[in-house]
């Protein structure tokens, strides 16, 4: 006789063999008992996890001439054909193989003829998001209005790809991944009854490598008894599947804990040399940081699917490497990935990241910088002026400027004077208290108002010059920023003002402003003939107009 394999010989042929999706065998149940079956229904979910083997259980049920509602009883005909795959009631179609529209034209020719012996013919296509845009459209009416001995039941691992018509016209069902202590109870039941014998360990290690999928986890372990015979050893499990040993894992992991990146590459070297994907060995890396983190925030371990001693060992190693320096080496593991999927030569990308692991923890995060240079720019003194300055003349006024009457007294800093009427009056003890008032409404612009000094004024409008550096001579040339100012200024005295950043003069002090006599102002030849540009290029760099060979240069 041919041996038949572990996942065809254990498939469910009951409701009740079904593990891990008692929300949908149980509706299904109740739906017979009472009468109330679909006419389509949709199971979605992973591999492996049982959607074509209800589909086949509940065809039997609907068609079982002897069971109870709901309980087929596998010896009837109808049962035995079904489970054969023999039933001409019960067909079973793939749809990536039979996914054009001319298919489906025959499946409708063939849906309008009565079943041959049980109450309802039953279509099961698998893999039905293969169908063609097409084949969908054809399938519509009948859906809409089918016979009334006709059930249809799609199932697929894609629904996103299955058409929102076809989706509203089906009872969907979403499959879940099976829970490893499940699988792991079910494996051991098999091994029991095939006489095999194997440890907990190697159990848990089939079931991890399986990803929820029963019949994943029965075909492992098909390959491995191949491999091994009736006495499977863990090692025999993990040389043959390639899976990396978890002691592996909890050796590199303690290696990047205590700053050992010499241990660490000394590991990778061995990783190397056994074979083992290094791509994979980093996801499952990624899984035992993962573990890690889990482990110390929810006591008990619920989260993690691992065997007793192995969440003891967890613990030890997530109390010694604290909670934060877990959650930043998983951050950085996660951020890194990318550079590794896509590399060429994955050892080298892998011992980089292994050694930046090893000394995360003298790496100080963003945010802690950030609280450190606030700290820092408290404790400095506030300076509104450079050392050693010297005492600058009132500003020049313009020609006709009224005099402003006497103050007794300044404002005080961050005080916005009373506003007046007429030409704007701004002393240097005006623009000192203005800076104090900048400093109390913007952080990021006080620490550059300070080096801005007001060099003259000129209507309602104020030149200032910088004695800073680069980046605080060139801060006022982005728009927003003067703006910003201009805005504040506005607050502060009370009325409109332009302000015009002049060319910095780097560790200089801002020149001494004096008022141009209105004799001189008239009598300059250079704005004269050549007009207030060229003046204004003489004044600030204080040059004249000389005459060489008859021309004036």
């Amino acid at each position: 006789m041919a041996y038949e394999v572990l996942a065809r010989k254990w498939r469910p042929q009951v409701f009740e063999d079904v593990i891990g999706q008692e929300h949908i065998t149980q509706t299904l149940i109740n739906a017979i008992k009472s009468e109330r079956v679909a006419h389509a229904y949709l199971f979605s979910g992973a591999r492996g996890v049982g959607k074509t083997s209800v589909a086949r259980i509940l065809a039997k049920a609907l068609s079982c001439q002897q069971g109870e509602p709901g309980i087929p009883c596998n010896q009837c005909s109808s049962c035995l054909e079904i489970t054969r795959g023999a039933s001409t009631d019960v067909q079973e179609i793939d749809g990536a193989s039979n996914r054009g529209i001319d298919e489906i034209r025959n499946l409708r020719e063939n849906i309008k003829y009565l079943p041959s012996g049980g109450r309802f013919r039953v279509y099961i296509i698998d893999e039905v998001h293969m169908l063609t845009l097409p084949a969908f459209n054809a399938l519509l009416k009948t859906l809409e209005e089918p016979p009334p001995h006709v059930k249809f039941i799609f199932a697929t691992t894609e629904p996103h790809k299955v058409p929102i018509t076809i989706l509203s016209r089906c009872q969907r069902f979403d499959f879940k991944r099976i829970p490893m202590a499940r699988m792991v109870d079910l494996l051991k039941k098999i091994t029991t009854e095939e006489g095999i014998e194997i440890s907990p360990k190697g159990l848990m290690l089939l079931a991890r490598e399986s990803e929820g999928s029963m019949r994943d986890a029965e075909s492992l372990l098909d390959q491995v008894i191949s491999y091994t015979g009736a006495k499977v050893e863990d090692k025999a499990i993990t040389d043959i599947l390639g899976i990396i040993d978890r002691t592996i894992l909890a050796e590199i992991t303690r290696a990047i804990i205590e700053n050992q990146p010499g241990q660490c590459l000394e590991i990778i070297e061995r990783i190397y040399n056994y074979g083992y994907d290094l791509k994979e060995f980093y996801h499952s890396l990624m899984d035992q940081f993962r573990n890690l983190l889990v482990g110390l925030i929810v006591p008990g371990g619920e989260l993690l699917d691992m065997i007793e001693s192995e969440r003891v060992e967890l613990k030890t190693l997530a109390d010694r490497a604290g909670q934060e320096r877990l959650q930043q080496s998983l951050s950085f593991l996660i951020a890194k990935e990318a550079g590794l999927r896509f590399t060429a030569n994955p050892r080298l990308v892998l011992e980089a990241i292994v050694i930046k692991l090893c000394h995360l923890d003298k790496i100080l995060p963003v945010e802690q910088l950030l609280q450190r240079l606030a700290e820092l720019e408290t404790r400095l003194p506030a300076i509104n002026a450079p050392a050693g300055r010297p005492p600058m003349t009132g500003p020049a006024r313009p020609v006709g400027y009224a005099p402003e009457p006497k103050k007794s007294s300044g404002p005080a800093v961050g005080t916005p004077p009373v506003a007046a009427s007429g030409p704007v009056s701004v002393k240097n003890e005006d623009w000192n208290d203005f800076q104090g008032f900048v400093a109390s409404k913007s952080k990021p612009m006080s620490n550059v108002i300070k080096s801005w000094h007001l060099t003259q004024v000129r209507g309602d409008s104020l030149e200032i010059s910088s004695t800073g550096d680069s980046f605080t001579s060139g801060y006022f040339n982005d728009p927003d920023n003067l703006v910003k100012l201009e805005t504040l200024a506005h607050e502060y005295f009370k009325r409109p003002l332009k302000i015009k950043p002049v060319a910095a003069t780097v560790g200089k002090e801002p020149a001494k402003t004096a008022p141009v006599p209105e004799k001189t102002a008239k009598a300059s030849p250079a704005k004269t003939e050549f007009g207030q540009p060229v003046q204004d290029i003489l004044d600030l760099f204080q040059g004249k107009v000389k005459e060489e060979n008859g021309q004036k240069k």
